[in-house]
């Protein structure tokens, strides 16, 4: 990446970060641009420069930060993988990151969250796409635990990769806001057992 890349990453990255503790804070629609710009410490214009709208920026926020959940993901079975490790333990290492990822960014992880329950917003396709990105990666750790013998055929994989996603969500939020005093390591053995129990030993023989 050429030096005049890095710069706009990075001054994207700002807004992201700008535009997420704002809403977050105060709504999509009572935020402005120049809010965003100053909580950024850019001028107005760089907004414009680098996004046509508030919209097209809130959009490419999701983008943005579920593509790093993604990545997060994938890099959590991959490196389960690269040890010999089991699908479980691959499944169990995913809940991990993904907790690491919301205790990091909670203010995005509420956003998202929030977003999932409106249906009337310009961003939804978008949203529906980055939403199947986080699910498909737990899919296909599920259909290789399937194919190796080591979790049942009678998963139904969409929905248990649903169900295993929205799981870390809730309870990581329910810890953020309810539960603070409680460690990642506590949440994430609450989690492992809960999973471990379920789909561990499940494998066809």
């Amino acid at each position: 990446m050429d030096r005049s890349s890095a710069r706009r990453q990075a001054t994207r990255r700002k807004l992201y970060e700008a535009a997420v503790t704002l809403i977050a804070e105060q709504g999509f629609s009572a935020t402005t641009v120049d809010e965003i710009a100053e909580r950024a410490g850019v001028a107005k214009g760089t907004v414009y420069y680098n996004f046509k709208s508030k919209t097209d920026l809130f959009e490419e926020l999701l983008r943005h930060g579920v593509g790093v959940l993604t990545g997060s993901l994938r890099d959590a079975a991959d490196a389960t993988a690269g040890r010999g490790g089991s699908s479980v333990e691959a499944l169990d290492a995913m809940m991990r990151a993904g907790l690491d990822f919301i205790d990091r960014r909670p203010a995005f992880t509420q956003l998202y969250v929030a977003e999932l329950w409106r249906t009337n917003r310009p961003w939804q396709s978008s949203l529906l796409t980055v939403r199947q990105q986080v699910v498909g990666v737990v899919e296909k750790v599920l259909r290789e635990g399937i194919e190796r013998g080591e979790l049942s055929r009678g998963i139904d994989v969409p929905l248990t990769a649903a169900a295993l996603v929205g799981t870390v969500l809730v309870v990581a939020l329910d810890w953020q806001a309810f539960q603070p005093e409680r460690s990642l390591d506590e949440v994430h053995a609450a989690l492992s057992l809960l999973l471990r129990g379920r789909l561990a030993g499940e494998g066809d023989s």
